[in-house]
């Protein structure tokens, strides 16, 4: 058999090459739902991402014969570093034939790229961070994937395995559907939060967006600031994650709880527009927003993307109350599910508080670790 040759991603000729190679692998997957091409460039774009002010990257391509078998990302986030004290790169954008070799050339030669700059372990898939595409799909391949979540062939969990990474860390995703979530129990511990600690909840102010988004920052950057993995996005980042997220945020389903008058918590969910995007088989800009203006009500599903309270509330059942008060708000608006991802699987008050609400925990996705 011929050698596997790796090349690093230096041309926006390679970037399309690399960023394509996914219509490749997921050809006839009727899971699948193709990339914006526009998003995947922004992502990769070290210039234009603010995530590469404080990480390094490098883009790899695996060839045979020729012909584009694989790619592979190796990263270093030093924020991460400096936030955790570990010597710990990542690897990410994973895609591979179903061929041992090819997967073992790809992720050997990230590992060089990171060992050889002073790490002692790789992680992921990370895409290219914990605030990004995050995760291995691991159970629940016959679902697609809901907005900004990743999705990939079931044979990857043996590539990746048969190369020696151990599991890190799985993620869930819940189902909530509107059938299910409504139940006496929870109807009692909502009105005796509000009453109890005058609990109040407002919707995003779309006039004050920029302020908004100031003190969303601050919430999450606080809330999730023990949590595994977790690390504080910079004012350019979230900046730049918020002006990505306006043209579909609904703004009654981005909800801020204050307790007393003070803030302590919000959820943000989206309409999932994966639901449209999915017909987008090319992955353009046109005609995918031509397909999400004209269809956008046809979306009867949610992404509930963050849920958190302040760490002095964590205690009080304040998640669970929000999570309520987002089903609430979306049966208003007429959606009819939502998924509650990622939560980890450690993370026992939100995972409580989603079975609290009869959800289904439908998939699983999985943070790899090996040791350089």
């Amino acid at each position: 058999m011929s050698p596997i040759q790796i090349r690093t991603v230096t041309t926006n000729s390679d970037r399309d090459q690399f960023i394509k190679f996914q219509w490749k692998i997921y050809n006839g997957n009727s899971a699948w739902v193709p990339p914006l091409l526009m998003d995947r460039r922004k992502i990769m774009d070290k210039q234009k991402n603010p995530f590469y002010e404080h990480a390094d990257a490098d883009f790899f391509i695996a060839e045979r014969d020729g012909e584009m078998v694989g790619r592979v990302a190796a990263i270093i986030n030093h924020n991460h570093i400096k936030e955790h004290n570990e010597k710990v790169g990542f690897f990410g954008f994973f895609e591979s034939i179903n061929d041992q070799s090819v997967a073992n050339a790809l992720l050997d030669h990230a590992g060089q790229y990171l060992k050889s700059r002073g790490m002692a372990a790789m992680r992921g898939p990370a895409n290219p961070s914990v605030n990004d595409d995050w995760g291995l799909l691991f159970e629940g391949f016959q679902y697609p994937p809901v907005m900004l979540m990743p999705y990939n062939p079931p044979y990857y969990i043996q590539l990746i395995e048969g190369y020696g990474f151990k599991k890190a860390k799985d993620l869930f995703a819940f189902k909530l559907t509107q059938d299910r979530v409504y139940t006496e129990k929870m109807e009692r511990v909502y009105k005796l939060m509000r009453e109890r600690h005058s609990m109040v909840f407002r919707s995003l102010n779309m006039k004050r967006f920029p302020d908004e988004v100031q003190l969303i920052k601050q919430i999450f950057n606080s809330a999730w600031q023990k949590n595994w993995g977790a690390v504080p996005m910079t004012d350019a980042e979230i900046e730049a994650l918020a002006a990505d997220l306006k043209p579909v945020v609904e703004p009654d389903l981005v909800i801020f709880a204050e307790m007393n008058g003070k803030t302590i918590g919000f959820a943000l969910s989206l309409p999932d527009i994966n639901m449209v995007l999915k017909n987008n088989k090319k992955g353009r800009l046109l005609p995918g927003l031509f397909q999400l203006f004209f269809n956008k009500k046809k979306i009867d599903g949610v992404r509930i993307i963050v849920l958190g309270v302040l760490p002095e509330y964590q205690r009080t059942g304040a998640a669970g109350v929000l999570f309520y008060e987002t089903a609430l708000r979306a049966k208003k608006l007429g959606y009819m599910w939502g998924e509650a991802s990622w939560v980890l699987e450690d993370n026992i008050p939100m995972v409580r508080a989603a079975e609290a609400m009869s959800a289904e925990l439908y998939k699983k996705y999985r943070v790899y670790e090996r040791s350089l």
